[in-house]
């Protein structure tokens, strides 16, 4: 099973970016798809999940500003991130879950400055 990430950059302050996370290999019954973070010198965290069932979760420093989402025929998940602040700088990870065992992508950057 591979996780590829994609879709970081630079933007500015206000910006928006979308991210992709496409799983391949072999790919069933993924249950829980997941972004995490990390800031330079700071722990990972998680940004937000959505469930098989398509209920979301999200940490309140990104709550009103990003959307995640999943297209299951693609083995996709999105992140929406709109009104980017410096803050949201970091890598991004992705995540799925699968018969309880955890798969994360490589990482994409996304830095947020003027």
């Amino acid at each position: 099973v591979q996780l590829q990430a994609s879709g970081g950059g630079l933007v500015q302050p206000g910006g928006s970016l979308r991210l992709s996370c496409a799983g391949s290999g072999s790919i069933f019954s993924i249950n829980g798809m997941s972004w995490y973070r990390q800031a330079p010198g700071k722990q990972r965290e998680l940004v937000a999940d959505i469930t098989s069932y398509r209920s979301k979760n999200y940490a309140d420093s990104v709550k009103g500003r990003f959307t995640i989402s999943r297209d299951n025929a693609k083995n996709t998940v999105y992140l929406q991130m709109n009104s980017l602040k410096p803050e949201d700088t970091a890598v991004y990870y992705c995540k799925f879950v699968m018969l309880g065992v955890d798969y994360w992508g490589q990482g994409t950057k996304v830095t947020v400055s003027s």
